[in-house]
C-alpha cells in the first residue's frame, strides 16, 4: 500500500482525496494520525505506532463522515499519549471487545437464578426475603428481560453502562418504546411484538435491572452498580375494586360452572383466592398440612415471601371443610393426587365464559390475581388498617406477619371473618 506524502487533514482536504487505489495520507502535524482511502471510495482516520516490544500497530478510529477530522485527531492524540505511557490501544481494544454484554450478563444471571432453583443449596441469587428466587418471580424476571432489557440494552458492554444510561433506558420502558422479534401469542406468528409500559413497569424492570449488576459486582465483572443513585418512580401498580354486582356475576359464574360439570378443584381454587387474598400459586399449590382450621390459619411454608401465616374467616373454613380429602394438596390434580391441579388458566377462561356476554363484559380484565387486589380493597372499605391488611396478604414489609408466627393475633381472625363474609355475602 502506497504511502502519500505528509498534509494537514481537514475536511476539504479529506474530501478532495483521489480513491482511485488503496493508500494511506498522513498529517503533517500529529506523527502516526492518517487517513486510509480505499479504491470503493471509503476513507477512514487511523494511527499508527510502535508498541513496547517495537512492534509496528495500526489502530483504526473511524470512518470519514461519522466521525470529524477534529475528533479523529483527538482520538490520535489520545491513543498516542497511551502508548507514550506504555499502554497499547490495540490490545485494548481488542479487550475491550471481549468485555461481557448486558445480554451476555443476563444470561449468566438467568443460569444462576436457575441453578438455585434446582438445587437451593447452590443458589447465589436471592429475593427480598434472604430465600433463593421463586419459579414464579423467574418467570416475571425472564419475560422483562426479553422484552424490555435486552432490546434496548442487550449489545452495550456491561462496563459501559452508565446512570444516565438507566435513567433513559427507564424512560424508554416507560413509554413503551420496546419491540422485539418474536411470536405474537394472538397469531403464533414471527414479527415486531411491542410490549406495554408505564412508570410501574418500568419501577419494576430498573429494580431488576439492579439486581442484575449487583450480581455483576459480586462476580467481579464490574466496580460499581449504574442503577445505584437513581431515583425509580413509586411502583403504582393498578387497583382492582370489584363492587358488590360484581362479586355477584362472580358467584353466578362459580355456580354455573358447578352446575356445568367444572372440575371442583377449579372452582374451589377460585374461591379461595376470593375469600382469603392468596396468591394464586399459594392457593393452587395449598397442601393440608398447611391448614389449621380450628386455628383459622394457613401456615404456608412456601411462598414469594418465604413461610407465611395467614389468619382465614369463617368463610373460608366452611369451604375448606366441604372439600374431600383426597391426597396432600388441598386441590390435588384429578390424574395424580400427588400434583396440585394445573389447569387453572383454561378453567378461568371456561368459569367468566358462562356469563352472558353483558355479564362477562362487566368483569373483563378481571384475573385471579386481580381477586387479590380485589380482597385488600373490601378490607379498606370496611374500615380496617393498611398494616392489618398487609397481614391478611402476608406482605413481608414491616415484619407484619412474623409477629404472628406461633400466635396469632384474634383481632387479625377478626378481621379475616368480616372481609371473607362481606365478600361471601356479595357472591351469594
Amino acid at each position: 500500500m502506497p504511502k502519500k506524502s505528509a498534509f494537514r487533514i481537514t475536511k476539504e482536504a479529506v474530501d478532495a482525496l483521489p480513491a482511485d487505489k488503496d493508500a494511506v495520507y498522513w498529517d503533517r502535524d500529529v506523527k502516526g494520525f492518517g487517513v486510509r482511502v480505499k479504491p470503493g471510495g471509503q476513507k477512514s482516520y487511523l494511527v499508527q505506532y510502535r508498541n513496547r516490544e517495537g512492534r509496528s500497530r495500526r489502530l483504526t478510529l473511524g470512518q470519514h463522515g461519522h466521525i470529524t477530522p477534529k475528533e479523529a485527531e483527538r482520538l490520535a492524540r489520545a491513543a498516542l499519549g497511551q502508548v507514550a505511557g506504555g499502554a497499547d490501544p490495540v490490545e485494548s481494544g481488542k479487550q475491550l471487545k471481549q468485555e461481557l454484554t448486558v445480554a451476555a450478563l443476563c444470561a449468566e444471571y438467568v443460569e444462576a437464578v436457575e441453578l438455585g432453583l434446582r438445587d437451593p443449596k447452590r443458589a447465589v441469587v436471592f429475593g427480598k426475603s434472604g430465600a433463593p428466587k421463586k419459579a414464579s418471580t423467574h418467570q416475571e424476571d425472564l419475560y422483562r428481560i426479553n422484552r424490555h432489557i435486552i432490546p434496548h440494552l442487550g449489545k452495550r458492554k456491561v462496563g459501559a453502562v452508565t446512570s444516565a444510561d438507566v435513567r433513559r433506558f427507564m424512560d424508554a420502558v416507560a413509554q413503551g418504546r420496546t419491540a422485539t422479534r418474536a411470536k405474537d401469542p394472538a397469531t403464533k406468528k414471527r414479527g415486531t411484538v411491542r410490549t406495554t409500559g408505564g412508570s410501574g413497569v418500568a419501577a419494576r424492570t430498573v429494580g431488576l435491572l439492579g439486581g442484575i449488576f449487583s450480581y455483576a459486582v459480586d462476580r467481579g465483572h464490574l466496580e460499581t452498580n449504574p442503577c445505584r443513585g437513581v431515583k425509580r418512580p413509586p411502583d403504582k401498580r393498578r387497583e382492582v375494586r370489584l363492587s358488590a354486582e360484581q362479586y355477584a356475576l362472580l358467584g353466578k359464574a362459580l355456580r354455573a360452572s358447578e352446575v356445568a360439570g367444572e372440575v371442583w378443584q377449579a372452582v374451589g381454587v377460585f374461591r379461595l383466592i376470593a375469600l382469603t387474598g392468596c396468591r394464586l400459586g399459594e392457593a393452587q399449590n395449598l397442601k393440608w398440612t398447611e391448614v389449621d382450621l380450628p386455628g383459622q390459619v394457613l401456615r404456608l411454608s412456601d411462598t414469594k415471601t418465604g413461610c407465611s401465616v395467614r389468619p382465614i374467616g369463617s368463610a373460608v373454613v366452611a369451604l375448606l371443610n366441604s372439600l374431600p380429602r383426597e391426597g396432600d394438596y388441598v386441590f390435588p390434580s384429578p390424574l395424580d393426587q400427588n400434583t396440585p391441579y394445573g389447569g387453572l388458566p383454561g378453567a378461568w377462561k371456561r368459569v367468566l365464559g358462562r356469563l352472558n356476554t353483558d355479564e362477562e363484559a362487566n368483569l373483563n380484565g378481571l384475573t385471579p390475581h386481580g381477586l387479590r387486589h380485589a380482597y385488600a380493597s373490601t378490607g379498606g372499605d370496611l374500615g380496617l388498617t393498611e398494616i392489618t391488611i398487609s397481614a391478611l396478604l402476608g406482605h413481608s414489609s414491616a415484619g407484619v406477619t412474623q409477629r404472628y408466627i406461633h400466635f396469632l393475633d384474634t383481632a387479625l381472625i377478626a378481621a379475616a371473618n368480616q372481609v371473607s363474609r362481606e365478600i361471601e355475602f356479595m357472591m351469594a
